[in-house]
């Protein structure tokens, strides 16, 4: 991002962060930092870019080009390639896809980072450097959308997210090191090039594609005489000073070694330590073919040539830790490197690294004041190859580190301390070396969720389940994957879980697969058994003493059964399950809703929450009762017209899902749009729109109570969107008749009527009134929305002079504090009482309803 030369790393994020005016609070757990940090990076901010306050910096944030996330070069200089890097800035000024092609070492991703930072001013929406080194087959996507930003919004694919970001403008992606992974780099290039068609691909890799539109960059070696001689020189000075104008020992390194930039850089590393003459003779004395290189590209064998004869080079102890050091895909610490090393000291293992560092066989880094070391690729393949007898050993160590690291970092977790960096710096490695061994599977399944990376989380709960030992531990893996998928509302996944789970008549299994498919409505109606999933439940004979789990089920087999859902939750306390009294609550609050108890089901939802507050944030099973309840409060409040309890919990960040675009959105939507703050409303409309629309619009009825929000916050804004957003309600629905869908009725008839008194009192021509206080009328299926639709009914009867207007004032009496204060302001419009105006008016400001409170103060006046 472009500004003041002065703005550190951190302020350019914090400033980032900043876009769509997000608090001190959000931007601090976005960016994992404290809220005192973010008030001194945002002081500084305003001093350096000289502006007024907050808004003007998240204004200039959002005016500002997307940037181009890179990973850190290499801090040496760039030497030579000057047709190559111009070809290759040709072939990008004319092709989407461009295949930079040679053999490993041979300097390809060196030469395309530095051709993406010379064109990124070509592409305004910036895009990505992704190093595939450390991707495992199948990963590939995730990689992507990390270095994207993407995230996944279930059920919308890591591939369809990815695909939406770089569908925003002319975007450079740039994916290095593809060769371990052609098919699934090729698979991705190919939905890149047709749906994402301003984005530009630049690939690194040993082979083509193969994609059609590819059009590949030969890399060969550096020309001999000028450019390899300097680069030889350049990294020779750096241990060596005195060997800067050697050009003479440059000349005949680089003959030696083919003009390959990492063999040079290797010979160059040594020229310390056996000087010109010991180089030489080195080279004379050791270079042999190295055994199972691949393919007969001389350039190839040269480069392996090169390693093997660093490696012979080597200490026999500085031997054997490099060939075990091979295993680390991501990167290691001195920790890692003690683990695969267990018979040597850590003052012995700092030693041989540094060795090992200093002659370019590893790389180091320095992460949070500790050292992290890196092989390239190349040199670890070289390194596992050398393992041969040991690799078995070497291996079990790798996966005895990796479960250990994973331990600790649980245990940090549970103990609320720091775990999130380190457990992303390491995730690459946990991944690798989970393979079949099911606790460590459970361990990284259980980090990746808590780190909210559910769909992860739910893939290595899977994994963990192939390898279970017993039915017990089948269920707890299956379980855990489908609340994995609860959380993120995939609930027809979750529900194929438990049916799995409960395959050998495991009875909490199928109570829970039942609980899932009566109580979230995330399947299609038409796909509900007739007896609502009874049939799937074992045969009790009748007895009492049943599974708390199934009695839980079967009260929501009785949806709406007070008495049902009561016993639910008498056997939840009894049996001490706070889980299944979350879910037997539930019931119990739909039960009195539909008996016309809000106030009573308000009760439930606040004591759920409460209930949720004291469970484990990062537990799928505790997660997946969590993000309901804070739904369920949500609904709750809003029955009861408690707005300002409503747009406190919209504003909340507490829940797990916080941010979601069809989770979360929408009871900001609902409770925005009936406070009055139609901005905000037609804002979070948009989010929750775009975020359906770009999952793929899968069956989330819940959302269309809010569409129809939205609506309601467009037509008393005046913007003339409130048909659009009436229709995307039918969309979300999937219904033509508002009437059709249990949940979209009542507040479909309610924004109707209350939009036709709107009408009416701004002076339009208001017609067929009567038969909207009809449908207003109307029974509906759901509760929650029964209050505003009557209130609103009645008024629009009083304003249009129908006869059975006060009847229908006595009609709509609930337990709904904005229906009060509606039905208030109607009586008092049927009896011209102005003071009573006054009084409905004060009851709108009680409730935190500025529109209606401001509106019935004109009427008053």
């Amino acid at each position: 991002m472009a500004g003041p030369k002065d703005v550190s790393a951190r302020e350019a994020e914090v400033l980032a962060a900043l876009a769509g005016d997000r608090s001190n609070a959000q931007i601090a757990r976005r960016l994992q930092i404290s809220v005192r940090t973010v008030e001194s990076h945002i002081s500084s901010l305003l001093r350096k870019y000289g502006v007024a306050d907050r808004h003007e910096l998240a204004a200039l944030a959002e005016a500002q080009p997307e940037g181009f996330s890179t990973p850190t070069g290499p801090g040496t200089t760039f030497v030579g390639r000057e047709h190559d890097r111009s070809e290759l800035i040709r072939a990008l000024g004319s092709n989407r896809l461009v295949s930079l092609l040679g053999p490993g070492g041979v300097g390809k991703t060196r030469l395309a980072l530095q051709v993406a930072a010379e064109v990124a001013d070509r592409y305004p929406h910036g895009g990505a450097v992704v190093d595939l080194v450390p991707v495992r087959p199948g990963f590939v996507i995730a990689a992507v959308a990390e270095a994207l930003q993407a995230t996944e919004q279930p059920p919308q694919t890591l591939t369809d997210a990815a695909l939406e970001r770089l569908k925003r403008g002319r975007t450079l992606l740039v994916l290095d090191n593809c060769e371990h992974l052609l098919d699934d780099v090729a698979g991705l290039v190919a939905r890149i090039l047709t749906e994402a068609t301003e984005t530009a691909v630049l690939v690194t890799s040993r082979e083509r594609l193969g994609v059609a539109g590819e059009r590949p960059v030969q890399l060969g070696p550096l020309t001999l005489g000028t450019e390899a001689e300097q680069l030889f020189r350049d990294r020779a000075a750096l241990v060596a000073p005195e060997l800067a104008d050697d050009s003479q020992l440059a000349r005949k390194v680089c003959a030696e070694l083919d003009g390959i930039p990492l063999a040079i850089e290797l010979a160059a590393a040594r020229a310390g330590s056996l000087g010109p003459d010991g180089l030489l003779a080195a080279l004379d004395d050791r270079l042999r073919l190295l055994s199972g290189g691949r393919g007969p590209d001389e350039r190839h064998n040269s480069l392996a040539h090169v390693i093997g004869w660093s490696y012979d080079l080597l200490g026999e102890d500085e031997r054997r830790l490099f060939r075990r050091l091979g295993v680390f895909v991501g990167g290691f610490d001195l920790a890692g490197a003690a683990g695969v090393s267990p018979d040597s000291t850590k003052s012995e293992l700092s030693d041989l690294l540094g060795r090992l560092t200093d002659k370019s066989l590893l790389q180091r880094s320095l992460y949070a004041g500790t050292s992290r070391w890196r092989m390239l690729e190349t040199v670890r393949a070289f390194a596992l190859e050398q393992l041969k007898d040991e690799y078995d050993e070497v291996a079990a160590l790798h996966v005895a580190w990796a479960a250990a690291v994973a331990t600790r970092l649980e245990q940090q977790l549970e103990a609320g301390e720091d775990w999130q960096r380190e457990f992303d710096l390491l995730a690459p490695d946990l991944r690798a070396a989970r393979g079949d061994v099911r606790p460590l599977a459970r361990a990284v399944a259980h980090l990746a969720f808590a780190r909210r990376r559910f769909l992860e989380a739910r893939e290595h709960y899977l994994a963990a389940a192939d390898n279970a030992g017993t039915a017990a531990e089948l269920y707890d893996d299956l379980r855990d994957a489908a609340d994995a998928a609860m959380v993120v509302a995939d609930g027809e996944h979750a529900y194929r879980l438990m049916m799995r789970a409960g395959a050998d008549g495991n009875p909490d299994a199928l109570g829970y697969a039942v609980t899932i498919l009566n109580r979230y409505e995330m399947t299609d109606p038409a796909r509900l058994p007739d007896d609502r999933g009874a049939g799937l439940l074992p045969d009790t004979g009748g007895d009492d003493l049943v599974s708390v789990p199934l009695q839980v089920a079967r009260a929501w087999i009785d949806r709406f059964d007070l008495a049902s859902a009561e016993a639910a939750v008498r056997a939840a306390r009894q049996g001490n399950h706070p889980l299944d009294l979350l879910s037997a609550l539930d019931a119990s609050g739909i039960a009195v809703a539909a008996a016309g108890r809000l106030r009573d089901a308000d009760a439930v939802a606040r004591e759920r929450l409460a209930i949720a507050a004291t469970l484990p944030d990062h537990e799928p099973r505790a997660v997946a009762e969590i993000v309901d309840a804070f739904h369920s409060a949500s609904t709750s409040a809003v029955a009861v017209g408690d707005l300002v309890e409503a747009v406190r919990l919209a504003r909340l960040t507490d829940d797990p899902v916080h941010g979601h675009p069809y989770i979360t959105a929408p009871r900001k939507v609902r409770a925005y749009a009936l406070s009055g703050m139609f901005d905000e409303a037609v804002a979070a409309a948009d989010v929750m729109w775009n975020g359906w629309r770009a999952a793929g619009c899968p069956p989330r009825v819940w959302m269309a109570s809010a569409a129809a929000a939205a609506a309601l916050a467009h037509g008393l804004l005046g913007t003339g969107q409130e048909t659009v957003w009436q229709a995307r309600a039918l969309e979300i629905a999937r219904v033509t008749d508002p009437a059709d869908d249990p949940g979209l009725a009542a507040p479909a008839a309610f924004v109707e009527a209350r939009l036709l008194v709107h009408r009416h009192d701004t002076g339009a021509a208001v017609t067929g009134a009567a038969a909207v206080v009809r449908r207003a009328f109307e029974p509906f299926p759901e509760p929650w929305w029964t209050p505003y639709a009557h209130a609103a009914g009645a008024e629009l009867a009083v304003v249009s002079g129908d006869p059975g207007a006060a009847q229908y004032l006595d009609r709509a009496a609930s337990e709904n504090a904005w229906a009060d204060a509606v039905l208030r302001r109607a009586r008092a419009r049927l009896t011209g009482d102005r003071a009573a105006l006054a009084e409905a008016a004060g009851m709108f400001g009680q409730i935190g309803a500025s529109f209606e409170q401001r509106h019935t103060l004109e009427l008053a006046r």
